[in-house]
């Protein structure tokens, strides 16, 4: 009696063990989609990456001026699949040196994005920038 009540017990243990020990499945997360850029003017730069997110991008990187007395910075538009510019940002300016940088900017339409305008610029406030060289990036 005491096998069978021993083996019972036994058994009664392994079944409430068993889903205890099962693996849990779990939500996968997908990163977000990046993409490279750079534009590059003589020894002057812009360069980094872009990550899109649903409804905005970030554009994260980093710029160089060579010369203290010719600024540089970068802009950033986004845009629309037909090409209409949704949001843009700016960075802070740099002058003689590099610096990082990272600028936040909006795509509020679904799916965010279609393209990123990037630019590197001469530093100004955007009512008298200069656009050095921009160029276009797609969304992944």
């Amino acid at each position: 009696m005491r096998i069978r009540l021993a083996a019972a017990l036994c058994g009664v243990a392994l079944a409430l063990s068993t889903p205890l020990s099962a693996p849990v499945a779990t939500a996968q997360t997908s990163a977000y989609p990046t993409s490279a850029f750079d534009v590059t003017v003589g020894n002057t730069y812009t360069r980094g990456t872009i990550t899109w997110y649903n409804r905005s991008v970030t554009v994260t990187g980093e710029h160089k001026s060579v010369d203290a007395s010719s600024c540089r910075g970068t802009s950033v538009f986004t845009l629309n699949s037909a090409g209409v510019e949704l949001s843009r940002a700016y960075s802070d300016s740099v002058c003689g040196r590099s610096e990082t940088f990272s600028i936040p900017v909006d795509a509020d339409v679904p799916g965010g994005a279609a393209v990123v305008r990037v630019c590197l610029d001469d530093g100004n406030p955007p009512e008298w920038i200069t656009y050095f060289e921009c160029k276009r990036y797609g969304r992944p």
